[in-house]
């Protein structure tokens, strides 16, 4: 929302807060303007209440004198316009609310209606946030659907365009443009859902290419049968890294080491099926005390030396072809990721 409008629409809260402060007024200040009149505090208050909201059952006690006439009187004319005030506040305060909430989703409507090679993100949980912020800083358009009101406001305050509903309603994939989108991602935390999204939006689009989630590994040969193009399975990603982490300890920390964001470059590397590792060299390694081109020679191709870890502590960052592996040093390589 801009702050033009949202200025429009603090300005009817404000009034209203304003007009219920002046009745407030109203009603202390001639309450005790009664009291000193001779009145006791029940009739005083009981006396403004019927009178500033033009109940009229009666005075408590007779208005006899030329004062309290008066009195009457200012009551009635700061009493009944500070009720019209508080009342003309209110509804144009819900009235404004509610053209902001339709005007908001036409216009949110229209963005994305105008879109082309988008993207649609199905969830806004913890995966679809983070996956959100990643799209928005690449500069990539896109449109968050989501069930959860409170949810798809985060999405808006964010800066997103958003649609909130089921995102395993047809309807709402149509709405978010799935024809014309070129990516869906859908990471909702059920996987029955994001099959069945997965299914509809290739009979919707055949040609998109759909990103699916899934929490257990069996249902990633179900993602794939329903159409997804590609199966990210979260904890088996988390589990594979901490195991990375503690197999190679050494790659890691080159990698960190060597450049300026290690996370970033091995999650690339990652996508493209390569990893770093180390291979240790023992006493009796069929490594020990032979060149590193001859290493890599017999491996045909299979594995690219980084940098070797000297057992003193040292590391040799892209050592020569003729560098002699000793007993006792770590071979730091990039291999095809497997765990078959």
């Amino acid at each position: 929302m801009s702050s033009r409008a949202q200025r429009s629409f603090s300005q009817p809260r404000v009034n209203l807060f304003i007009a219920l402060g002046f009745v407030a007024l109203v009603i202390v200040v001639f309450t005790i303007a009664y009291r000193l009149a001779g009145w006791s505090w029940s009739d005083s208050l009981y006396m403004v209440a019927i009178t500033a909201f033009s109940v009229g059952y009666g005075e408590v006690q007779p208005v006899d004198t030329p004062e309290l006439r008066l009195l009457t009187v200012a009551l009635i004319l700061f009493g009944c316009t500070g009720i019209i005030f508080v009342t003309g506040s209110l509804v144009q305060w819900l009235t404004e609310a509610q053209i902001q909430r339709v005007l908001g989703g036409r216009r949110m409507q229209h963005e994305i209606e105008k879109l082309k090679n988008h993207i649609i993100v199905c969830g806004y949980g913890r995966i679809g946030r983070m996956l959100a912020c990643q799209l928005r800083e690449g500069g990539a358009p896109f449109v968050v659907i989501d069930v959860d009101p409170e949810r798809i406001a985060e999405a808006h305050d964010d800066g997103s365009l958003t649609l909130q509903g089921e995102a395993t309603d047809e309807a709402m994939l149509r709405a978010a443009g799935i024809t014309r989108a070129r990516v869906l991602a859908t990471v909702l935390p059920h996987d029955a859902s994001n099959v069945f999204i997965t299914l509809s939006a290739r009979n919707m689009n055949p040609a998109i290419r759909i990103i699916a989630r899934g929490e257990v590994p069996s249902t990633e040969k179900k993602l794939l049968q329903a159409g997804a193009d590609r199966v990210v399975l979260p904890a088996h990603i988390g589990a594979d890294h901490i195991a990375h982490l503690i197999l190679h300890p050494n790659a890691t920390e080159i990698l960190d080491r060597q450049t300026p964001d290690g996370r970033q470059l091995e999650h690339h590397l990652g996508g493209l099926g390569l990893r770093l590792e180390e291979i240790e060299i023992g006493p009796g390694s069929g490594l020990a005390n032979r060149q590193l081109g001859d290493v890599e020679r017999d491996a045909g191709g299979r594995l690219i030396t980084v940098a070797i870890q000297r057992k003193e502590g040292t590391t040799d960052v892209s050592p020569a072809p003729t560098s002699l592996l000793l007993p006792g040093d770590a071979l730091v390589v990039l291999r095809r990721v497997g765990c078959d």
